[in-house]
């Protein structure tokens, strides 16, 4: 067999020209495009996050491109793990696309690196698996909400004048240095590779890249002080620059890190230079994954030693603290520091908030525009709404096909969009949109050191949420649905989604159905958990929305299991 072609670079196709049978379909096509436009190592298939990748292998890739320009409208795509493997007959609601990926029994990290090996899996990293990355930006507003809930909580809801230590310049930490400043405050943010920190700079989402920790520490204070935002990025590990940092004496107001410490194959250790780090990953992978764990557990002992001191230090979803404790630290020095949605975000899953997102196909930036202006004035009365548009227009580069990200809640995402389906009807926009959203939406994952750590419940371990998520967004139409294992290897399950509006009325009937349960599941999840907000949605009584949620039974934790009851 020939070897297939590896694309060095891709560009997602923009106008009005189909290649596949139908606009779904060439939709579809486009989200897989603009992932690999985004790609931080297209020619590996890798789109972000360490391993995260779009195909398990390139003969797989050019087979799901032309299984896409051939689908018919009633026949889906089977895709296990990045392979293409069925083409079924279905019905023209069925989803185009169902796949599952990286999900395995009993699973390591030996284990998953051994299947890989083997051919028969690859990772998935939210977005990533899917085709639902829209760059760097992808993320940034759960960092800014993050830092807004901080800001609120701690800094009379102002962060003028505050600094930001980080780590993590990758396809979602680089967009700590562009949440910081809109906010306007300072951000230093270190990686151990130069290469990733300029790509960052290229993309404007950092502003300057300083020669040391101590010219970062100055610029910072200087730029601070003057109550001016600025993004300073600096070379070097992580670990090595939180002791040092720490040892100087510096304290910054805020503390986190996006390390790719969920995936230790990726994380770079101390004393290896990036080259060095792939040599020494391509020839001893034990020796690797120990290094890199010791490297995290000096990372987090210094996280925990500045969180002592006052400084408001949390995890930001890299499963820093599980992996610490996996490597021999002890569980009560692990997991110290809190995680960022348990202590920040969670009153916005109760709302049936979290990271939807829109890509425009037609590759047109004033489409971008119309639909930012319309967002604006139909939700004018939710100030979280309109303050992020607002800000993410004037701040926020377009990477790729244009695309948003905003925290819509239940009820909103619909409303949202069926009046993109009707804009796209009257010809005001060039093309179709895509709606899909981050995996960490408020129905969609269990993770118990992450989105559902610390549950009211205490359910923080259980799956069945994202696995009915993934059935109801199946029998609800959506266009491409997922079911993922994702993050710390064996720590998560979760699902991604995407929606089609193309102006039909089949897409108004789909996206009513979908956009309604894909959230309202969110709703329910944490309702049933005992978070009266929720609730309060759940019963109608919300402040984004009127509509309700029938609830057959709400839980509680006596119930009757037999006659001894």
């Amino acid at each position: 067999m020939d070897k297939p072609e590896i694309l060095y670079s891709v560009k997602a196709q923009r106008g009005s020209t189909l290649r596949c049978k139908g606009w779904r379909q060439e939709s579809i096509l486009r989200m897989l495009e603009n992932n690999m436009e985004n790609a931080e190592k297209p020619e590996k298939l890798v789109i972000y996050g360490g391993i995260g990748k779009c195909a398990r292998n390139w003969e797989s890739y050019h087979a799901i491109v032309d299984a896409l320009k051939n689908l018919e409208d009633d026949e889906t795509l089977v895709v296990q793990s990045g392979m293409p493997v069925a083409v079924f007959k279905t019905h023209k609601y069925a989803p185009e696309v169902v796949m599952a990926t990286t999900n395995i029994m009993k699973a390591t990290w030996p284990t998953f690196y051994d299947l890989q090996d083997k051919n028969l899996t690859m990772f998935a990293q939210y977005t990533a698996a899917p085709w639902e990355y829209i760059g760097t930006q992808g993320v940034i507003q759960g960092t800014f909400e993050t830092l807004s809930a901080i800001a609120r909580l701690h800094y009379n809801d102002s962060l003028v004048g505050r600094i930001l230590l980080t780590t993590g310049a990758g396809g979602m930490g680089g967009n700590q240095t562009r949440a910081m400043t809109m906010h306007g405050g300072v951000c230093i943010l270190c990686d151990a590779d130069e290469a990733v920190i300029r790509r960052r700079i290229a993309k404007k989402f950092i502003d300057v890249l300083v020669g040391s920790l101590d010219e970062a520490i100055a610029v910072a204070k200087e730029y601070a002080a003057k109550n001016e935002p600025l993004g300073v990025g600096v070379v070097g590990n992580a670990a090595d620059i939180f002791e040092a940092a720490y040892n100087k004496g510096f304290m910054p107001d805020i503390m986190t890190s996006m390390t790719p410490a969920h995936d230790p194959i990726s994380y770079i250790p101390a004393g290896y230079t990036p080259a060095q780090a792939d040599e020494l990953r391509r020839v001893d992978r034990e020796e690797y994954l120990k290094c890199a764990r010791e490297t995290m557990v000096r990372e987090l002992r210094a996280m925990n030693q500045y969180f002592a001191k006052g400084v408001h230090v949390f995890e930001y979803g890299n499963s820093l603290r599980k992996e610490a404790r996996d490597a021999g630290m002890p569980e009560k020095e692990a997991m110290t520091i809190p995680g960022f949605v348990s202590a920040y975000i969670r009153p916005l899953f109760c709302e049936g908030r979290g990271p939807f997102r829109w890509t425009c196909m037609s590759g047109e930036a004033s489409d971008l525009a119309k639909i930012d202006d319309m967002v604006a004035e139909k939700f004018k009365d939710d100030l979280l709404v309109t303050r992020w548009i607002k800000l993410a227009r004037n701040h926020v580069p377009i990477e790729a096909l244009p695309a948003r990200i905003c925290y819509l809640g239940f009820g909103q995402r619909k409303e949202f969009a069926l009046e993109v389906n009707e804009m796209i009807r009257r010809g005001e926009l060039a093309g179709p949109v895509a709606f899909s959203r981050d995996n960490l939406d408020s129905g969609s994952i269990v993770n118990p050191t992450f989105e559902s750590e610390n549950m009211k419940d205490g359910s923080d371990l259980i799956s069945d949420w994202p696995m009915l998520n993934g059935l109801l967004n199946a029998v609800g139409m959506c266009d491409l649905i997922a079911i993922q294992a994702n993050y710390s290897m064996g720590e998560a399950v979760h699902t991604g989604v995407t929606m089609i509006a193309d102006g039909t009325d089949d897409a108004t009937f789909r996206l009513s159905v979908c956009m309604t349960m894909d959230s309202g599941i969110g709703v329910v999840r944490h309702a049933q958990a005992g978070y009266e907000t929720a609730r309060d949605v759940a019963n109608g009584k919300g402040k984004l929305t009127t509509e309700s949620i029938k609830i057959p039974l709400w839980w509680t934790p006596e119930a009757t299991f037999g006659p001894e009851d």
